[in-house]
């Protein structure tokens, strides 16, 4: 046998792997924890959702006290004219807020991947009398907004949940308008005392490590006001 054959057989018995230069998977599959899906995401497993069994927590008396949302929309600076998302919008509790900041001039799409909380939040909203707010089915790897529309878009303890997260975010940013802002609350990992499961915490450190995966955002403050939560504002880049 001559040698550039030998060699050639040589090399088809070598695994794949051996040559690939595929980069890694984006995810990675573990032993789940308790309240966990195995599934890791930049050193982070992602948490189960709350399914709308779990819609009256999102309601309780207790959470201006908890959350402060009332401190949450102010600090968002919302305009009349706006268009705004609340993706994990659940059962309106902030969209419908949201809705009456921007005013009927302005539009709220109010997404959700369980049709059973796009349900409520729709009662919930013609309850207060409120027109400018849409609900939307989403998907667990797109929020299904239009392109480069919105002026915001606010995730409030949401994101650690998303099945897809790198996904999500991806869309999430193509729904932006160039300088549109990005919003992620979280409930305070660096704090133990926040009486909230582990895996449904965030750190900020965490938070903007995800983010930076992205270089069409930039970071711009963790805005103060929440007893609970951080308040992570990210901007979309001005096209160059």
């Amino acid at each position: 046998m001559n040698r550039p054959l030998a060699f050639a057989l040589l090399l088809s018995c070598l695994p794949y792997s051996c040559f690939s230069s595929q980069t890694p998977p984006r995810y990675e599959q573990r032993e789940a924890s308790y309240d966990g899906t195995g599934k890791f995401y930049l050193g982070r497993e992602i948490a189960r959702y709350m399914t709308f069994h779990g819609a009256p927590w999102l309601e309780r008396i207790e959470r201006e006290e908890e959350e402060r949302p009332s401190k949450l929309i102010e600090a968002l600076e919302l305009k009349p004219g706006m268009m705004v998302a609340d993706i994990g919008a659940g059962t309106g509790y902030h969209a419908w807020r949201m809705a009456q900041r921007v005013t009927p001039t302005g539009l709220v799409y109010a997404v959700d991947i369980q049709p059973e909380m796009l349900a409520l939040l729709a009662t919930n909203v013609a309850a207060r009398g409120v027109t400018n707010v849409t609900g939307v089915l989403g998907t667990v790897t797109d929020p299904k907004l239009p392109a480069a529309a919105l002026d915001l878009a606010l995730y409030v303890d949401v994101y650690h949940e998303c099945d897809h997260p790198h996904e999500m975010i991806a869309a999430t940013v193509r729904a932006l308008k160039p300088g549109g802002r990005l919003v992620l609350v979280e409930f305070r990992a660096e704090d133990r005392w926040v009486p909230i499961k582990p895996l449904h915490k965030m750190s900020e450190a965490q938070v903007r490590k995800e983010m930076a995966v992205f270089a069409e955002l930039e970071f711009v403050a963790n805005l103060p006001g929440s007893p609970w939560q951080h308040i992570l504002v990210f901007r979309k880049r001005a096209a160059p």
